[in-house]
């Protein structure tokens, strides 16, 4: 029987940011149309944290049950290490769910009924992305669908949902901040490129071998600062979001310099942080102009 430290470590506090930050930010660049619906921001991040959590103990739950994770360094695996039955963790990743589409419903019926689709397909995606016959994520598009799910799609369903309508600067945080949650999962498939190559689990970073990976990190975790400067001509305070800058650096330090395995482990809460404070700096920038 795990523990509850167990679980809360099984649930990878450190990918709570990948949930926040595009709440955040996507609630600036709504307040910054003229206004945002607070309570409607808050169904919205209890939306994201519960399918972020859901998705890790669905990880958790498809890898273990694949021996995926047998043998892996970084965070608790609740299955992979038996410390919970895998009916369990499978579970707790459905309340999550749940809770989710609990949450989601009541947006939707109070801004979109279409919003529900997506809803529906967020579920999917996060279940499909380990779980099932033919994974997504052991295909080597789990990059593509983090960008998508917890950065267009969360960013400017905030934006909507708090606001009614959508613009560009909104598009740009999306970007910004789907570019830092992938980077987070790039580091993360990075450090088990050999356990998943073994395993049979073809990431993207398996795909592109560690010298295309660490570039590609590189690419993801520069390209908020780029959507910094483009937001400029809207308010010079978007530059608050060069503050991140330096938890960026830290974060690609063991990245670039050919750090592997443990070592890596460091880089994905400092990548998570970066991410964070960047959103909070650029929401609270737009928010206030």
């Amino acid at each position: 029987m795990a523990t509850v430290n167990e679980w809360i470590q099984g649930a990878r506090p450190r990918t709570l940011p990948n949930a926040v930050s595009p709440v955040v930010v996507g609630v600036g660049a709504a307040a910054h149309l003229g206004e945002a619906t607070w309570w409607k921001a808050v169904l919205a991040l209890v939306v994201a944290l519960a399918l972020i959590i859901g998705v890790n103990f669905a990880n958790d739950y498809s890898d273990g049950v694949r021996g995926t994770d047998d043998d892996r360094v970084g965070p608790m695996r609740l299955v992979g290490s038996k410390a919970a039955r895998p009916g369990a963790v499978k579970a707790a990743a459905f309340i999550c769910f749940g809770i989710a589409a609990a949450a989601g419903l009541a947006v939707a019926i109070t801004t979109a009924y279409w919003l529900i689709a997506v809803g529906v397909v967020c579920i999917a995606g996060a279940w499909f992305y380990t779980g099932g016959k033919k994974p997504y994520g052991y295909l080597g598009f789990g990059e593509i669908a983090v960008f998508v799910f917890f950065g267009l799609v969360a960013v400017l369903g905030t934006q909507y949902v708090t606001c009614g309508r959508i613009d560009w600067i909104g598009g740009v945080c999306a970007v910004a901040v789907g570019s830092f949650s992938s980077a987070v999962l790039v580091v993360n498939n990075l450090r088990d490129i050999p356990t998943d190559r073994e395993s049979g689990k073809i990431t993207l970073a398996v795909r592109l071998g560690e010298n295309g990976t660490r570039g590609l990190f590189a690419f993801l975790i520069t390209l908020p600062f780029v959507m910094t400067i483009v937001l400029t001509p809207v308010t010079t305070f978007a530059l608050a979001g060069l503050l991140a800058a330096p938890l960026a650096i830290a974060a690609a330090r063991p990245v670039l310099a050919g750090d592997r395995g443990r070592d890596l482990v460091p880089s994905l809460a400092t990548t998570g942080q970066a991410m964070l404070m960047w959103a909070v700096m650029t929401g609270f920038a737009l928010g206030l102009t």
